[in-house]
């Protein structure tokens, strides 16, 4: 991987940290690369390979040592750092010009898995990052070092590339599309014709915890105008097991048999043969399993499960920004019952 060039076309690293930037609401994201030797002191040097900003005072000449600021001891200990409240008197970045830094209320940052290097995000806002936010940083580490590696298959680079684009389709439907039954829709139907699947659906687990039911899916099989939402009970199907397990669980071998019917004998459904459900877990708890299936043996690649899997965390962080907001307006209703006064002065007023 060579060094960025500010003034030339794009890289595939600088799109990538684009749209990290539009998943994270992030400023600026950094990705730094060892040079091939160390420093005088022994200390590896590590240089600016890519950058993307909403701002122009990135230093793509900016070198950082082990050690050095906060990306400096991401490099030297191998271990994520998050600081909510950046204060610049304690801590130096040392990857913008002129006084851009000053501006800098928030950092982020991990390194690269089974390779040396680090990926660094910041924001001009405190306490904009969170844990589930470190968690996206780490998916995208982990395949900025993917990406990286000497790929024999060209096809499974172009693969990874494509990936990466549809990332932001996937992050762009919730500002394209406001309401819920249209959002899933479109998020289904590019699930599937992303990753080759012919079938996608979303289940969610019922309020008494026993049956989950069929929330959305990409073209119609289950959900038909008329037909009431089909409910099924936890110790049906993958989905069922994945309920319980709280575990990913993927059938894609040579033969194509999946150990157990989608949702089980009573949904009807083909016999896919190829079948990969994710777990999307919300405040500790499985409330909702990502599933996608196909009629004939399909390989899917580790770019393939990368993707299903940061598409599939993406959901989970929308559904429980949904969970929130519910949880609130509830309480903000019965708030309301119990001191009906406080709502008639607010009339008043």
């Amino acid at each position: 991987m060579g060094k960025a060039d500010a003034a030339g076309a794009p890289s595939s690293y600088d799109r990538i940290l684009g749209i990290l930037c539009s998943v994270l609401n992030a400023y600026s994201a950094v990705l730094f690369l060892p040079a091939e030797e160390a420093s005088a002191g022994g200390d590896r040097v590590h240089y600016v390979a890519s950058g993307f900003s909403l701002g122009d005072s990135l230093d793509f000449s900016a070198e950082i040592r082990e050690g050095m600021g906060p990306a400096g001891w991401i490099l030297r200990h191998r271990e994520p750092l998050l600081i909510a409240n950046f204060d610049r008197r304690k801590n130096y970045l040392g990857y913008y010009a002129g006084n851009e830094e000053q501006h800098i209320k928030a950092f982020m940052g991990c390194a690269l898995p089974d390779t040396e290097g680090a990926l660094c995000v910041d924001s001009k806002r405190q306490y904009s990052f969170s844990e589930q936010d470190q968690k996206m940083l780490h998916l995208f580490a982990d395949l900025i070092a993917r990406l990286g590696e000497d790929i024999d298959d060209n096809e499974e680079r172009r693969q990874t590339l494509r990936y990466y684009a549809g990332l932001r389709a996937v992050y762009d439907l919730r500002r394209r599309h406001s309401r819920w039954a249209e959002f899933l829709r479109r998020y289904l139907e590019l699930m599937a014709g992303l990753t080759g699947f012919s079938y996608a659906l979303l289940c969610t687990r019922g309020a008494d915890g026993k049956n989950y039911c069929v929330e959305g899916e990409n073209y119609d099989l289950l959900l038909r105008p008329g037909v009431s939402v089909p409910v099924f009970s936890m110790s049906s199907g993958i989905v069922g097991w994945v309920f319980r397990n709280g575990a990913p669980l993927r059938s894609d071998g040579p033969d194509g048999s999946p150990e157990t019917l989608l949702l089980g004998r009573e949904a009807g459904l083909p016999q896919f043969q190829t079948v990969s459900a994710l777990p999307l877990v919300i405040q500790r708890r499985t409330r909702g399993v990502l599933c996608l299936a196909h009629e004939v043996p399909l390989r899917i690649t580790s770019a393939t499960q990368d993707f299903m899997r940061m598409a599939a965390d993406h959901m989970a962080l929308f559904l429980e920004n949904l969970f929130v907001k519910c949880r609130l307006r509830d309480l903000h209703r019965e708030a309301e019952n119990r001191f009906p006064e406080t709502g008639h002065e607010k009339q008043q007023k």
